[in-house]
């Protein structure tokens, strides 16, 4: 089901209808496209298939159908559990979304955008600011992923905390399902009470029930203003403190908090170009927050920030701080947030988990689990980060110095996942905040996900897809 090699008639069909800009079995043009962002997975594919339109897609699902062909939707590949990677039996094909990239229409008074699935987050963020708006999610990779990985992966990213992740703001979708019909919400209906939500169960379901083809977005009003804080403070419990504190007294301005270890900031400051210490003090923990103001009747965010910095520091809930003096000063805070990830890959060797636990939990298992996975595996070194006002940790554990990297991620390192995952469990979290299941936690969601979650997943992905052939191996584990 869903892996028969390519038949020579099924490519020639394809090839037919996309033409030379939407189809290459050329290996040097697929490439760049097998591996994943973080570099763990490769695999190969017979064809890259680049449709241009709804109707393209359509056509390549129900000749995939025919001939039980694997398809492998993929957006911009910036996902970071290799959940648009194909597997290396070279029998599937990449169904590559980058073409269907225009945004369609606009709707400043709705407060609505209206897209294909290719269109890149940056350049959606550009297009609501010239229309007066914004779209309020984003993330590290906005210049590479798009709308329909977005809503695949149900992104979340550093705005959550105010707006929430990319589920709540999609008013309406279009997709492909896996025989060939196309299931139309492009409405942006606040009620629709038909039975099952079949918008939001393709949100997140990563391409396993189904290809997202277009999509109408909410937007909200444009900054007026805003001011970026960088804090220095002496651990994750303070900073947790300095949150409910924000958030108590901030008057549902603030719209970041992000909390990094002095570590991580010491990675990116060594290599990733252009960037320095906020602070002439040094701290074992840094918290960067945002305050808005998206109203003219809202007071100034810097004022709001100054004032409660004041408050926070006679309560003792940060050591040091600093306002960002210009949006310059505030990007260059935030490209330090942005580039852990990258800093941490140039580094060298490491796990990383994407994991969430209950926010008033964050910090405790932040100090309690790090030094455990020190002390079981020596060399160790955890590197946790995240958003701390919506319990997400990118809980990272670099790998020893001068080990055999292979064998490490074999053996340690996939003892030290289960471990990780294990912990996550008993403080009653998820082993996947924001980037998905993919292929890379496939095997541990089998291992400790409940009984009733696995048999409901695999069932939808049976009455959707019954052949098996939109991006199998990802998200659903076999029985």
């Amino acid at each position: 089901m869903g892996n028969t090699v390519p038949d020579v008639n099924a490519l020639s069909e394809l090839r037919s209808i996309l033409g030379p800009k939407g189809y290459s079995d050329d290996q040097d043009v697929i490439s760049p496209w097998l591996t994943d962002w973080r570099g763990r997975f490769t695999g190969a594919a017979a064809a890259l298939l680049s449709p241009a339109t709804t109707q393209e897609v359509t056509a390549i699902v129900r000749i995939a159908a025919k001939y039980r062909l694997s398809l492998v939707p993929q957006g911009g590949n910036s996902g970071m559990v290799a959940g648009a990677t194909p597997n290396s039996s070279g029998n599937q094909l990449i169904l590559s979304m980058r073409r269907m990239n225009n945004i369609t229409a606009i709707d400043a008074d709705a407060g609505l955008i209206s897209c294909e699935a290719g269109v890149i987050l940056q350049n959606l963020h550009e297009a609501a600011a010239q229309a007066g708006r914004r779209f309020p999610l984003t993330l590290g990779g906005k210049g590479s992923a798009t709308v329909g990985g977005l809503i695949s992966t149900n992104a979340g990213g550093t705005q959550v905390l105010r707006h929430g992740t990319m589920r709540l703001l999609v008013a309406g979708l279009e997709a492909v399902l896996p025989d060939g019909s196309i299931y139309d919400a492009m409405a942006p209906l606040k009620k629709d009470n038909r039975g099952y939500d079949l918008k939001q169960l393709l949100i997140g379901s990563e391409g396993t029930i189904g290809v997202v083809t277009k999509a109408v977005l909410q937007t909200v009003p444009a900054l007026i203003d805003r001011c970026v804080v960088w804090a220095g403070i002496d651990s994750p419990q303070q900073a947790y403190e300095l949150l409910l504190f924000m958030q108590k007294h901030g008057r549902d301005r603030l719209e970041g908090f992000e909390i990094l270890p002095q570590r991580a900031l010491g990675a990116v400051l060594t290599h990733i170009s252009g960037t320095r210490p906020p602070l002439d003090t040094t701290h074992r923990w840094h918290a960067l927050m945002e305050f808005v103001q998206d109203d003219p009747a809202q007071s100034s965010p810097g004022e709001l920030a100054m004032h409660l910095l004041e408050d926070a520091i006679a309560h003792n809930l940060l050591e040091n701080a600093t306002i960002a003096s210009s949006d310059v000063q505030a990007e260059a805070f935030w490209k330090i947030r942005d580039s852990i990830a990258e800093a941490e890959r140039a580094a060298g060797a490491a796990l990383q988990h994407d994991i969430s636990v209950p926010v008033a939990a964050m910090a405790r298992f932040i100090e309690q689990e790090s030094p455990r996975i020190e002390a079981g595996y020596p060399g160790t070194k955890t590197v946790a980060f995240g958003h701390l006002g919506d319990g997400n940790i990118h809980f990272h554990v670099k790998a020893p110095e001068g080990v055999d990297v292979a064998g490490w991620y074999a053996g340690d390192g996939k003892a030290i996942t289960s471990h990780v995952y294990d912990r996550v469990r008993a403080y009653g979290g998820s082993l996947s905040a924001e980037h998905g299941i993919g292929q890379s936690k496939i095997d541990e969601f089998a291992r400790l996900a409940e009984p009733a979650r696995l048999s409901a997943l695999r069932a939808i992905k049976s009455a959707f897809d019954p052949l098996g052939i939109m991006n199998p191996g990802k998200l659903v584990p076999l029985a």
